[in-house]
């Protein structure tokens, strides 16, 4: 069902969410269309002017019971998010906790400074900065983890006295706005402030991404559709913001620890099947390590078990789709391979569970070089030289590398020089750090500040 205006509506075509792991039928979610669209965006717009007057301490106690809401549901919601998204246990308990701490750090940002003091232009003047919500906010979330990145858009644009009209992605209907409508039902939010429409990306997430009505249109996902958007958006000036993917690199240099490196790879390109933005999908090592980065990373790659995510023995569970294990198999792994890449491990598939792949000999011609792989391969390319590394590592899309190497001054002198968001020394991808860089003092490979989502100007207008 959709929810729009406070009310849940049915839709009269649905289409089945499946169990990742087994394929079984666990729910139907509404095709929403263009109609369906306007209907939410027209009742946001309604909703928007007396959701901001509000005073901060209301919007903060409806999103503190948006929170309570969902966590009295948590076991389910874990769940729940390992049968749609076909993560393990751990992965669903991250994206969970980490929706609800969106939640709950907004309530507490929604009752700080909503502006600042200048310095006047002119002695005998006073100059004030205020923050103002920018109003109706559509948001477009991924499948991979449709709780946290959901929440990521929703808590801020909330609490700064925004409405939203989310459309969650079709193969995670249920947890990215079904539930998330019902716990916002239950809170109490008052009509049209929170709005959820189902269905596909070509219909219902074309119709929002093209809306007139947004004051600002926020999706997570593929270049591809990014740019799209981003094209869309500048014939009329449409504001956007986007994070999209990149081939993220992860740096093994000569005097690296070995068997260090090789287990942050583990997490740093297999967590959730390597189905992140933020997952390496370029091993670049220095020739004198290269042998011994390849047999460590093939000898924990083999231990690992590929399996149903409820058993609590399985260390991957399967990919989200056959669209993207095709994706995976037949344009990454095989034409790489037939390019002269060499399988150390992996590259076989039963249904939707992929072993872990090692690829070795991998050039820049071949498409696990240059491409998001968006699954659990670990293409190993070797360079001569420090330089010639990062030489490899620039020049395409990327949000976050990782350098290793046991001179922690080397290290920081090379993360310096690659053109990621994010570089971590002698660490995998983490969830903590460099969170809240300030705009235009550092590179970064998505449109807007969207991994820093309690920052104030991101989600207002002054």
């Amino acid at each position: 069902m959709h929810y729009i205006d406070g009310a849940f509506v049915p839709a009269v075509h649905t289409a089945p969410v499946r169990e990742k792991a087994t394929g079984a039928e666990i729910g139907r979610y509404a095709l929403g269309t263009a109609a369906d669209v306007d209907r939410a965006v027209e009742a946001a717009r309604r909703a928007q002017p007396g959701w901001a007057a509000l005073g901060a301490p209301e919007r903060a106690a409806y999103l503190t019971a948006f929170a309570d809401q969902l966590r009295s549901r948590y076991d389910e919601l874990v769940e729940l998010s390992m049968r749609e998204t076909g993560g393990v246990r751990a992965k669903a308990v991250d994206e969970v906790s980490a929706g609800l701490k969106q939640l709950a750090i907004s309530a507490v940002e929604a009752c700080g400074t909503a502006g600042e003091v200048l310095q006047p232009y002119k002695a005998g003047k006073l100059s004030l900065s205020r923050a103002v919500p920018l109003g109706v906010l559509g948001i477009i979330t991924p499948w991979n983890y449709p709780v946290n990145l959901a929440m990521r858009a929703v808590a801020p644009g909330l609490a700064f006295g925004n409405t939203i009209v989310l459309k969650p992605a079709e193969l995670t209907p249920i947890i990215g706005g079904q539930v998330l409508a019902e716990a916002a039902h239950a809170a109490g939010l008052p009509p049209g402030v929170f709005n959820v429409v189902e269905g596909d990306g070509p219909e219902a997430g074309h119709a929002l991404a093209e809306h007139r009505g947004l004051d600002l249109l926020d999706f997570t996902g593929s270049r591809e559709v990014g740019t799209a958007i981003a094209l869309s958006a500048a014939r009329d000036l449409r504001p956007v913001r986007l994070e999209l993917g990149g081939s993220n690199a992860f740096v093994v240099l000569d005097d690296a620890d070995v068997e260090l490196a090789a287990s942050c790879a583990l997490i740093a390109s297999l967590e959730f099947q390597g189905q992140t933005c933020i997952s390496a999908s370029r091993h670049i090592v220095l020739e004198p390590v290269a042998d011994a980065y390849v047999a460590a990373l093939t000898r924990k790659v083999e231990a690992l078990k590929v399996g149903d995510p409820f058993d609590p023995a399985s260390d991957l569970g399967p990919l989200i789709s056959e669209v993207q294990r095709d994706r995976v198999h037949e344009r990454i792994v095989l034409p790489s391979v037939a390019k002269g890449a060499v399988v150390a491990t992996g590259a076989t598939y039963d249904g939707l569970f992929y072993r872990p792949t090692v690829l070795t000999g991998v050039t820049p011609d071949m498409p696990a070089f240059a491409e998001e792989i968006f699954g659990p391969v670990l293409p190993v390319t070797v360079a001569a030289t420090e330089e010639e590394a990062i030489e490899l590592v620039n020049g395409y899309p990327m949000l976050m590398n990782s350098v290793f190497s046991r001179d922690l001054m080397r290290g920081l002198a090379v993360a310096e020089r690659l053109n990621a968001g994010e570089v971590h020394v002698n660490d995998a991808h983490a969830r903590h750090g460099a969170e809240n860089q300030m705009p235009g003092f550092t590179r970064r490979q998505w449109i807007g500040v969207q991994r820093g989502p309690l920052d104030l100007p991101g989600w207002t207008r002054r």
